[in-house]
């Protein structure tokens, strides 16, 4: 497969995937809905084919987006100042169809720092100087693209719905995910925190897809009280041993 085509398939892979979990239902809980392949295309089509334009060996996968990082510019774990700064994103970034007054996108322009996104973009530049050297063999991306929240602002991820709603969410976001270990030709799937590891390993069984090792590392989560002593030293030591590190540099 020629490098041109691998990113149009990847952003093929997930309209598709958009477009049915658009049509899903959920309870009144889940009061907003962000989508910010559709309001931030235009900076996520740049971050696909400016990094993603060839096959991959490590998949780093996380959950979906957070309120001030892929929320706002369609970059997983996207902290605005790495997001300009570092990757470089550039792009127009518009507006969800209904926009919680807590919640506004503000897209590059952003000036809230997204914690869990800093400390991962901050960790990969320290390892990886340049974002080339990290996504040669390297690949990041989000399990599920949609941002919900409740009529509070409250965020809620996917590991948070109700059984039923989950039950199709995870479905759709399953199937999706395997496209694309199929697509990068992926050999190892890092899962940032302990749900995407879980979905990982679903997928890989599910599919019986051979040959491929996965492993879990801390989410940085500001909400975690372990990534809040020496997060980026604890993954460090786990990439290391895992012998992922040589991927990076």
């Amino acid at each position: 497969m020629d490098n041109y085509s691998i990113p149009n398939l990847l952003l093929e892979i997930e309209q598709e995937q958009c477009k049915l979990l658009s049509d899903l239902t959920f309870s009144e809980h889940v009061r907003y809905i962000y989508n910010p392949l559709y309001y931030a295309k235009e900076t996520h089509e740049f971050y696909v084919r400016t990094y993603c334009n060839g096959q991959k060996i490590v998949l780093f996968l996380g959950m979906n987006p957070g309120p001030f990082g892929m929320a706002q510019n369609g970059v997983p774990f996207g902290d605005s100042a790495y997001v300009n700064n570092w990757l470089k994103i550039m792009g127009n970034v518009f507006k969800p169809d209904e926009e919680h007054p807590k919640r506004k996108i503000e897209g590059l322009n952003c000036s809230r720092s997204e914690v869990s996104g800093s400390r991962f973009w901050s960790f990969m530049e320290d390892v990886c100087g340049t974002p080339e050297n990290l996504f040669k063999n390297c690949y990041v991306h989000n399990y599920c693209p949609f941002s919900m929240m409740t009529e509070s602002a409250k965020n809620i991820t996917p590991a948070d719905l109700k059984a039923q709603e989950k039950k199709a969410l995870l479905q759709i976001c399953d199937e999706a995910l395997y496209k694309i270990i199929m697509l990068l030709q992926v050999k190892i799937i890092v899962g940032i925190g302990k749900f995407a590891e879980v979905r990982a390993k679903k997928v890989v069984n599910t599919y019986n897809i051979p040959d491929i090792t996965i492993i879990n590392i801390m989410h940085p989560s500001p909400i975690n009280p372990a990534a809040n002593k020496g997060w980026k030293d604890i993954v460090y030591a786990e990439l290391e041993k895992s012998g992922i590190l040589k991927y990076m540099t």
